[in-house]
Order: structure tokens, then sequence, then C-alpha cells
């Protein structure tokens, strides 16, 4: 099963993907707060109501999460580029919900920032809150599975020790297309790969993590209780723009993909705040 929030005829609703269509259901207007995995599953569907998928509009699979963990150095390959030290612990910084993209928005390089760099990466949704959750019952808290492209300006992010300003800019990190359910996907060595205009950039597998999921879901709940709709982003492989030699930053009319094998894939192009759209966002509210 897969599932995605999405806009038609300027209505917001979640659907279920069933080949090339979504299935509206019934009482949900998008996957967060109140799509427990009950939930979903006991929804109603709406057959009559369904509808194209390349007729939709699809936003950031959680539109709202009331919270977004992002990890860094998850990759041993990431951290050697990176030149630091294996953690022994999770490096941990937030995202926001303003933060958030569709899978196919444009991204929109912003003019403070000549550094605009990609990390693509598997992200988790919660299904069931919990506190304190032991490791070996972590999986049973979650609703899904993601993709995400955790885009950074390098050039804010290392302006200071902390990367907030570096990470969280708005509307620029995009989301989805869809959540996996988690009987549906792989986790223990899906692939997980990037691509800018068409070249392979970043490649890698999720048996290549060095905090697994159990273990981030156990770690993050120690300090915070996790809520449904609450996402994680697992960290990014090595390749990135910046740790390239020479250095590769996203500019205008590149295209930029980030595929995680059964779970799904992102194709964002990249513009200027001047530049046009691209037809897919065409006739589509800014966000």
């Amino acid at each position: 099963m897969a599932f995605a929030t999405y806009e038609h005829g300027g209505v917001r609703r979640v659907g279920e993907l069933k080949g090339s269509s979504l299935v509206p259901l019934e009482g949900l207007v998008e996957l967060g707060a109140a799509t427990t995995p009950q939930r979903l599953q006991d929804a109603s569907r709406n057959y009559r109501g369904q509808v194209q998928v390349e007729d939709v509009r699809l936003l950031p699979v959680v539109p709202r999460p009331s919270k977004v963990f992002c990890v860094g150095l998850n990759y041993r390959d990431h951290v050697t580029e990176s030149k630091r030290e294996l953690p022994a612990y999770p490096v941990l910084f937030p995202k926001y919900a303003s933060t958030l993209l569709g899978p196919h928005d444009d991204i929109v390089l912003p003019p403070e920032s000549d550094q605009v760099d990609y990390e693509g990466e598997f992200a988790v949704v919660i299904g069931l809150p919990g506190r304190r959750i032991p490791e070996d019952r972590a999986l049973r808290h979650v609703l899904g599975y993601t993709v995400a492209n955790d885009i950074t300006m390098r050039d804010f992010q290392y302006r200071t020790h902390q990367w907030v300003q570096g990470k969280a800019w708005d509307a620029s990190t995009p989301v989805g297309p869809y959540l996996v359910h988690p009987a549906d996907a792989d986790i223990a060595t899906a692939g997980i790969r990037t691509t800018l205009n068409g070249e392979k950039v970043q490649e890698s597998d999720l048996s290549m993590l060095i905090f697994s999921v159990p273990r981030l879901i156990a770690e993050i709940s120690v300090f915070t209780a996790l809520e449904p709709g609450d996402l994680i982003l697992t960290g990014t492989p090595g390749g990135v723009g910046y740790h390239s030699d020479p250095q590769r930053f996203l500019r205008h009319g590149d295209q930029i993909c980030v595929e995680v094998e059964g779970v799904g894939a992102l194709r964002n192009m990249v513009r200027t705040e001047t530049g046009r759209q691209t037809a897919a966002n065409d006739g589509a509210e800014a966000r």
C-alpha cells in the first residue's frame, strides 16, 4: 500500500495509490497527526472519486508535521568525505513544516546563497505516539516510509557550529511522493541514489546506515515524545556537492532526482526566484 497527500480542483485529500490513480480516503485531508495506521486502514475508499496521479499536485507526504528530525553523518562514506570522526551517538538537527516541498515542486535558489547542495535521504513517518520507545519495539511506531532531499545552503551551514541556518530554509526540502506501508518496503538493503541532470552523484544502500531506523526512533524518543506524522530524515550517503572535487552546487535549470528502491523517487527542477516555473507547476499556487 502507498498513500499520498494531494490537491485536485483546489481540494486537499489523502489518496491510496492504485496503479496510476489515487483513490480518496473519506474524512482525511492530509497525512499527519490524524492518520494512525488504524485510521488509514479503516477509512472508506471513494472509488468513484479516483483521479489520475498526473492530474493532481502531490504535496509533501506529511504537509504539517509537528516535528522534523534530521540525522547528519549516518553513512560511513559521508563521514569519511566530511573528514569527521565516526559518531557514537546520532547527530541530530531540526527542520520545520515550513521547510517542506512537494515531491515535484521546483527548488527555488535563494539569492543569499551560492552553495545550494543536495542530500538524498530515506525518511520515516511516525504512526503511533511514544516516549522512551525500546529499540526492539520501535518499528511498531512507524506509519510508513518516504523519500527526502535535505537541500542545504552550505555557506550558511558553516557560519557557526550549529547547522540550522543552512538546513531549515522555507520551502526547500522535497518529501514524497508517497508514504509506503512498512510491509511493502524492504529497508534492510534498499538502494538509495541521487542523480543530477541524469548523472549519478550519490549511491548506497540502507544497510550502510550507521544508526538504524529502530535505533534512531529509540534515541530520539528519549528526549521528546514522537507523534503521528513526525518525520525522521535518516541521513545522506557520500557524494554531496560540497565535498566533490571540484565542488558542485545546484544551478538554475538543473534537475535533481532522489530514489529509494521500493519507496519512490523525487524529481525536482531547480530555478532562481526570477526563473520560470516548470510546466508541472504552472498554475499551481506557490508555497
